[in-house]
């Protein structure tokens, strides 16, 4: 790849826009309010000089300060009788599990504040998604319910299970179905508590409904193998991964899993090996593992079952009709058929559709490349998708004539993410009794006639089988805050079982999970699971008809082909919707357009300067029947005739944070062959004024010096230098600084670009470690976002050398560019801890200084927000406080309120008003690896010290340690010959140090 090839974070930067330009001038768009500051003081800007003068007598600092607030003072009040188990300062940590991931939650005198990775469990022992990292915020979400609801009223558990049991004995006595909706429910206790209801109560029906189904995927299954499941992958096995508009990566099945199997088939240590896997993409919007691959062809949404067709014929000699007569398609798809048969047994096929025909095609093509028993395992399947379309269709069915007599939901919001959600309030209008589990009033819950509002996972007893042979358990880390009561006790307490949570998990796994084992209930509270091993994975015999298939999916593509194509696809923050009032996954920027606290829609470039829209422009999407008015993202990479939308946001009854943020796009779905699909034939038209959405992709600009090296497999095992390349330039370089020896520590970091999935789990685990305030949607509009970590998104066009400094250049960019044809580089950029920093320089009052370990520190006390260190930093990671976040009632829907406060660690101070801050190298967590081993009487090791990004990383792609360690990891990672530092001819010695990008590219 060409060393001089140009990458920009967005169009506005590639088209120089005015507003671009304008706000690039300098790191902030705004001055401080020195006038407010003057007026309060009875002074003005027109004061006469000598009263000037005084006010500066009462301290630059405070006007320069705007006021700011002085750090309130909470006087600590001591235990009278302290738990044995709580030492104030020091955490306890819990082994837990959240969507089936086994985890390890800190706690701090009481109260829940980290999630972390368990670090010896089974499966997927590294990283976190963002959900996960996210989800200790939803203990302390005041939008919950606070006791049990009948009719809209609050009353006491015991009236309410007096009219629960009333009507279930009528609905039993007449012989109607007692449901059970819920989402997918693996967990062993949880169904225990059903079969036991059920024993109780004979006419109960579970139906389990995902509001992202994969029900396409169970029932090829099943046609092909006679298994209705979701198998579990390896991408770890595969040397050719190709993939059909699945985002493996991100939120198809198990991402995280994925990540952290895809990644050791490209990070430092494989490539040091001369291996790499190479990854194809097929897809019409750009997704998170579309940035990754290594070739993409962007398709359109009525195009992935005739490329699989094709595919199937490349790669079996047959002639089914149906192929792709799209001549990008066809070229990809000769050029990794041909991979695909080359690499048998070590090759993988993926597609995201929930399409049954288009999975059995999909099954018939790894049968071929020999992938089941090795990639593809249907013996050790995955147990986290059993949703089934066609039960919830019956139930609907069930429940509107009249065969229902009481309904119950566990985490499902059908009237908010079914398609039809009038359908959905008919047959609920026919049900006698209907009831939730939901924690809060939602979409669903408001329309029934009680709530039975359940406990967090961090409040209850309970367990997880996410997959076969695989259980994790789950325990209370504190007491039910609010007068909440777990889903499984409501369950056996109508069925007349007074055994409480806690031993009936005990005694299932006594009995049942733990029979045979060499483990006992204590040994599992402390490691948190039990794995009972793998079974021989096998290479089942396919019998199904991919004839067939390939006919029907021919006839569907053809009622979905119009001038646009819609596709639904899910965030991977919001997820379907269910943490809407996160705070911290509003304001995560998506990993590819940087928007947060909104849905839009995804047009290409060109698309868009059809429709005649400029900057802020918006859209009318119909689809289905169904009208929307969206804001647009002109989006590089997306196929032209295309729309995105996302799912998951339009909550109007989630709380504060969530409610009306972007609009819901499930109603565009639409049943398909049976299954609910997100596609659909749409028209697309330009909506009258504009709409501005909270992006950051173009702030903190580092202004198009060249920050990202590239290369490819082929030339990286020529030359393992190639592209790499250290600063080779010998002009004479000049110091301003002392040189000191640092025989202690030397803290430093290694960032693997090629591991790097651009997830963003590591930018929430900063935020919750290190006290990060939530600005909400105006503040980021304003480029005011305070995360101290932020994953920047580069575009170029491979071919293609745009410089972005001359007239000529830009002038061709729109009309010349291919913006199909795109390639992404995700880089994380946080504080560097130069070595030569010149934000130390610039600050008058040492605010900022060198630690004799090679840290950046910040001294907030002495901080008094000149921001000159913000203008003087070369890599814009220095964060400035507009506001005291934690105490301005304007902050009231994220986390100004004395009760969501509780998340915040007490090792780390909030910050004021006026104060910069920036990556700290989790310095709390630096000091208290150094004190444990002080305590144990030995030196710090190697991994004893996580930073928290480093920890949630599932790529493993952030590797922290002690340069002075030779054999520590980080020393050896950055002995990695692929190691450049970013901006190095300036000299400022970054303590950071990243590895070029490899891309495993087709060769000419």
């Amino acid at each position: 790849m060409d060393s001089n090839k140009k990458y920009w974070k967005g169009l506005e930067e590639l088209n120089q826009t005015p507003a671009f330009v304008e706000g690039s001038k300098g790191e902030f768009a705004e001055s401080i309010p020195v006038e407010d500051v003057l007026n309060e003081a009875g002074l003005s800007t027109k004061t006469p000089r000598r009263d000037f003068l005084k006010a500066l007598g009462f301290g630059l600092g405070a006007v320069s300060l705007a006021a700011c607030n002085r750090t309130p003072v909470h006087k600590a009040v001591p235990y009278l009788i302290k738990p044995e188990e709580v030492t104030p300062g020091i955490p306890n940590y819990y082994a837990s599990t959240f969507n089936g991931q086994s985890i390890l939650v800190k706690t701090r005198e009481g109260r829940p504040i980290n999630v972390e990775p368990n670090p010896n469990a089974i499966g997927l022992n590294q990283g976190l998604d963002s959900t996960t990292a996210a989800s200790v915020l939803d203990l302390y979400d005041e939008s919950k319910l606070k006791q049990a609801q009948l009719k809209g009223q609050d009353v006491e558990w015991s009236k309410l299970d007096g009219e629960v049991v009333k009507a279930l004995n009528a609905a039993a006595s007449s012989g109607k179905q007692i449901t059970i909706v819920s989402n997918t429910v693996n967990s062993p206790s949880t169904l225990a508590a059903i079969a036991a209801f059920a024993t109780k109560f004979p006419t109960v029906n579970h139906v389990q409904y995902d509001a992202v189904s994969y029900s396409g995927i169970i029932e090829a299954n099943k046609a092909s193998f006679g298994k209705a499941v979701v198998p579990s992958y390896n991408f770890e096995k595969a040397n050719v991964i190709v993939s059909v508009a699945a985002d493996f990566l991100g939120t198809w099945l198990a991402g995280e899993e994925h990540t952290q199997q895809y990644a050791k088939n490209r990070d430092y240590k494989s490539l040091k090996n001369g291996k790499m896997s190479r990854h194809v993409q097929f897809e019409s919007g750009l997704s998170m593992t579309g940035t990754n691959a290594d070739a993409r062809i962007a398709i359109k949404p009525s195009e992935e079952g005739a490329t699989l067709v094709a595919l199937y014929n490349a790669i079996t000699g047959q002639s089914l009709a149906g192929a792709t007569a799209n001549k990008k398609a066809q070229k990809g798809v000769a050029l990794a058929a041909k991979e695909l048969v080359n690499s048998k047994g070590a090759a993988v096929v993926v597609a995201g559709s929930n399409d049954v025909n288009v999975q059995v095609l999909v099954n018939a093509i790894n049968v071929a490349l020999g992938a089941y028993g090795t990639i593809i395992d249907l013996d050790n399947y995955s147990k986290q998708y059993q949703g089934s379309d066609s039960s919830f269709q019956a139930f609907l069915a069930a429940a509107k004539s009249g065969q229902v007599g009481v309904a119950f939901f566990l985490n499902s919001n059908p009237v908010y993410d079914y398609f039809k959600a009038d359908d959905v309030k008919a047959a609920l209008k026919q049900v006698p009794f209907t009831l939730s589990f939901s924690q809060r009033a939602d979409e669903t819950a408001s329309e029934l006639t009680a709530i039975a509002p359940a406990s967090t996972f961090l409040e209850s007893w309970g367990d997880a089988n996410p997959k076969e042979g695989l259980f994790s358990i789950v325990q209370p880390t504190i007491n039910p805050v609010f007068k909440t009561r777990q889903v499984e006790q409501s369950l056996l307490t109508w069925a007349g079982n007074d055994t409480d949570m806690y031993n009936f998990v005990k005694n299932l796994w006594s009995t049942q999970i733990l029979a045979g084992s060499t483990k006992n209930w204590d040994a599992i509270l402390q490691t948190g699971f039990e794995y009972k091993g793998a079974k021989a994975a096998t290479a089942p015999t396919f019998t199904g008809n991919a004839a067939a298939a390939a006919s029907a999916i021919e006839a569907s593509s053809k009622a979905i082909t119009g001038e646009f194509e819609l596709k639904l696809y899910e965030p991977s923050a919001l997820r379907d919707g269910r943490y809407g009032n996160n705070a911290y996954l509003q304001e995560l920027p998506d990993p590819v357009s940087k928007v947060t606290w909104d849905n839009y829609a995804a047009l290409n470039p060109k698309d868009a300067e059809k429709l005649g829209l400029g900057e802020d422009g918006k859209v009318t999407v119909k689809a289905n029947g169904v009208e929307l008015e969206l804001p647009v993202v002109q989006q590089p990479g997306q196929a032209q005739g295309t729309v995105s939308v996302a799912v998951g946001y339009g909550r109007t009854k989630v709380g504060k944070a969530g409610n009306e943020v972007g609009k819901n796009a499930f109603p565009f779905a639409s049943i398909i062959n049976g299954t609910v699909q997100g596609v659909a034939k749409a028209t697309v038209a330009k909506a009258s004024g504009t709409y501005q959405l909270a992006q950051t992709q173009t702030h903190h600009t580092i202004e198009g010096r060249n920050v990202i090296r590239e290369t490819t497999f082929a030339n990286y095992l020529k030359d393992p230098n190639s592209e790499a390349g250290r600063f080779s330039d010998n002009h004479k370089t000049y110091d301003l600084w002392n040189k000191y020896e640092q025989p202690g520590h030397k803290w430093v970091m290694a960032i693997d670009l090629n591991a790097c999935t651009g997830c963003g789990a590591c930018i929430v685990a900063c935020n919750v470690e290190n006290n990060i305030p939530v600005v909400g949607r105006d503040e980021v509009r304003r480029r005011r976002e305070m995360h101290w970590l932020r994953i920047d998104r580069y575009y170029t066009i491979e071919g293609k050398d745009q410089d972005l400094t001359k007239e000529k250049e830009i002038a061709r960019a729109s009309a010349d560019l291919d913006f199909e044809d795109i390639t992404v580089v995700h880089q994380p950029m946080l504080c560097q801890h130069c070595g030569h920093a010149p934000c130390e320089t610039v600050c008058p009052v040492l605010a900022t200084v060198h630690s004799s370990e090679g840290l950046n520190h910040m001294a907030y006390n002495r901080c008094f927000g000149t921001r000159y260190c913000a203008n003087n930093c070369p890599f814009k990671v220095r964060r400035f406080n507009w506001f005291a976040y934690w105490n301005d009632s304007r902050f009231d829907n994220y986390l100004n309120n004395e009760f969501t406060q509780l998340v915040l660690n007490p090792d780390v101070v909030t910050r004021s008003r006026g104060v910069m801050e920036k990556c700290s190298m989790c310095i709390q967590r630096i000091q208290a690896g150094k004190l444990q081993a002080k305590i144990q009487n030995r030196k710090v090791k190697d991994g004893d010290i996580q930073m928290a990004c480093q920890q949630a990383c599932s790529a493993n792609a952030i590797i922290f340690g002690d340069a002075n360690d030779p054999e520590s990891e980080v020393s050896k990672a950055l002995r990695n010959e692929r190691v450049y530092y970013v901006l190095e001819e300036i000299n400022v010695q970054p303590g950071i140090g990243y590895m070029t990008k490899v891309r495993n590219t087709f060769e000419a």
